[in-house]
C-alpha cells in the first residue's frame, strides 16, 4: 500500500519543484522588463515579490531592461503637463502633473524615464526627476542665458555597472558674442556644474527648442533650413544641409531618423552618411536612405490623409496626430491604433517617456 502512493509523491515534489522553479524565472528575469505601473500592481503578489520590486538592485536593473517608450508626455506653454499612455494598462504616474515639484514647470526633456523641467518662478530653475517614484532634485543656476524657451536635451543611459545614476544636459543657445552663430552650455551631474563649451556654430539659423533627440553620443537640433549636430565626446558641432525644413528628428536602429509624410504615406529615413555634402561633386553617396514607408491602416484612420503630424518616432514606435485623434503604430506588428482624442497639437510639446524606476 505505502509503496503505490510513492509514485504520487514523488510526483507532487516534482510538480512543486517546477512551480518553484518557474516562479523564480518569472521574478528574476521577466519582473525586470515590466514597466513600473504593473510593478505596482505585482509588490501585492506576494511579501517575496514586494521586497523584490523595492530593491534598489531591482530598480537599476529594470531602468537597464525597460528602455521602450511607453507613453508621451504632453504641455501646451504655460499649461500643465499630462501623460498619454501607449497601452493604458502598461503606463501610469501617480501625479502626471508634476505636483510634487515645489513649483510649476515646463517638461523641456525627457531621457529613459527622467524628466528635464525647468521652473515658472523669476530664476528659471532646472529639475531632473523621476514621475514615477516622485524624486527630485534642482540644478545649480546654469552660467549663460538659455532664453525663454531653452533648447534643452537631457542624456541618461543606464549603466550596468553604475549603480549611481549619472545624466548631462545640453542647451544650444544664440550667441551673444557673434551674430548667426550658436554656442552650448553642458550640465554633468557627475560634475555637479555648468560649462560653457568652447565650440561655436557658426551660421546655424534659429534652433527648434523642442526639437532635439540623443542618438550614440551626439546631439540634433533641427534648425530652419538645416540639422545642427554636437559631438559630446568630441565637443564639435556640424549643420547638416540636406534637409526638408519638414517632419521630426527621433532615434531608429541606433541611427538619427527622420518622419515626412507624403501623401497618405509617412516614411521614415535615417541618415546614412553625415559628411555626404563633403564629397566629391557626381558622388552616388546619399545623406539619408530611406528606412520604411509607411501607410496607416484606413480601417482605423479613416481618410485622413495629408492631415498627418508625426509627434515621436523611434525603432519600436511611431505616434501620429490627425483630426483631433492620436494614433500609434508598431513597426513590429504593423498594427495602427488609436491612443486618445487630443484636439489641438498646435505649439504642443510631445516627449516619449519610458516608465521605469531609475533612482536619482
Amino acid at each position: 500500500m505505502d509503496r503505490g502512493k510513492r509514485p504520487g509523491r514523488s510526483l507532487a515534489a516534482r510538480n512543486n519543484q517546477i512551480y518553484m522553479d518557474l516562479k523564480d524565472i518569472v521574478r528574476e528575469h521577466a519582473l525586470p522588463f515590466l514597466p513600473a505601473k504593473s510593478l505596482f500592481r505585482f509588490t501585492t503578489v506576494c511579501r517575496d515579490w514586494r521586497l523584490q520590486i523595492s530593491s534598489p538592485f531591482f530598480a537599476h536593473n529594470q531602468s537597464l531592461s525597460c528602455r521602450s517608450t511607453s507613453g508621451l508626455f504632453l504641455q501646451t506653454p504655460g499649461g500643465s503637463p499630462s501623460l498619454l499612455p501607449i497601452g493604458a494598462n502598461f503606463c501610469g504616474v501617480p501625479d502626471p502633473f508634476l505636483r510634487f515639484l515645489p513649483e510649476p514647470v515646463d517638461i523641456r526633456s525627457s531621457s529613459n524615464g527622467l524628466l528635464c523641467c525647468q521652473g515658472h518662478g523669476a530664476d528659471k530653475a532646472y529639475y531632473i526627476c523621476n514621475p514615477v517614484t516622485q524624486q527630485w532634485k534642482k540644478l545649480p543656476k546654469s552660467n549663460a542665458n538659455h532664453g525663454s524657451d531653452p533648447a534643452v536635451v537631457l542624456l541618461f543611459d543606464p549603466s550596468l555597472l553604475n549603480f549611481v545614476v549619472e545624466y548631462k544636459i545640453i542647451c544650444a543657445f544664440p550667441s551673444t558674442d557673434f551674430g548667426e552663430a550658436t554656442e552650448f552650455e553642458i550640465y554633468s551631474s557627475k560634475e555637479g556644474s555648468w560649462e560653457i563649451a568652447g565650440e561655436i556654430c557658426f551660421g546655424a539659423r534659429r534652433v527648434i527648442p523642442k526639437s532635439g533627440v540623443h542618438v550614440n553620443g551626439v546631439v540634433y537640433w533641427m534648425t530652419t533650413g538645416s540639422i545642427l549636430a554636437f559631438d559630446l565626446t568630441k565637443e564639435r558641432s556640424q549643420l547638416l544641409q540636406d534637409y526638408v525644413a519638414r517632419g521630426i528628428l527621433g532615434a531608429f536602429s541606433g541611427k538619427l531618423c527622420k518622419a515626412n509624410v507624403s501623401g497618405n504615406s509617412i516614411i521614415v529615413y535615417v541618415l546614412a552618411n553625415a559628411h555626404s555634402n563633403t564629397m566629391q561633386m557626381g558622388s552616388n553617396t546619399r545623406m539619408w536612405s530611406e528606412k520604411q514607408r509607411i501607410v496607416l491602416d484606413s480601417k482605423i484612420v479613416g481618410d485622413v490623409a495629408r492631415d498627418y503630424s508625426v509627434l515621436h518616432v523611434d525603432g519600436d514606435i511611431m505616434v501620429v496626430h490627425s483630426r483631433e485623434r492620436v494614433y500609434s503604430y508598431d513597426f513590429k506588428s504593423r498594427a495602427t491604433e488609436v491612443m486618445s482624442n487630443v484636439s489641438d497639437i498646435y505649439n504642443m510639446r510631445c516627449l516619449p517617456y519610458v516608465n521605469n524606476l531609475v533612482s536619482l
